[in-house]
């Protein structure tokens, strides 16, 4: 399995990274947070950590940590547009549950 992008999230994370100037792709992991547990974090990565597994999706490079890896594997990051919002939605075959609020998962 693999962590995707469609191809709305590579065109808008293809753009930060042409407008920053500078970048290989996006890091995507995890961290202890919220009421769930578990939320998501995203970074640009300017240099590869030789530990990272690397996936290509729609020519967007997303690097995943080890230990994040085994919460993400089979991820698949879209960006959308919803009234005035807009972000970044995750549809994570590995999530058994999530806050109220959305911000925090569990596995």
């Amino acid at each position: 399995m693999a962590v995707t992008l469609t191809p709305a999230a590579a065109n808008h994370v293809a753009g930060f990274i042409q407008h920053r100037g500078k970048g290989e792709g996006i890091r995507l992991g995890v961290k202890v947070s919220g009421c769930s547990g578990l939320a998501y974090v995203l970074e640009f990565v300017d240099n590869a950590d030789q530990a990272d597994q690397v996936f290509e999706s729609h020519g967007v490079k997303v690097f995943v940590d080890p230990k994040s890896l085994v919460y993400l594997e089979g991820l698949e990051m879209d960006f959308v547009k919803e009234g005035l919002n807009e972000g970044f939605k995750f549809s994570n075959p590995n999530q058994k549950g999530e806050c109220g609020c959305g911000e925090s998962f569990t596995v």
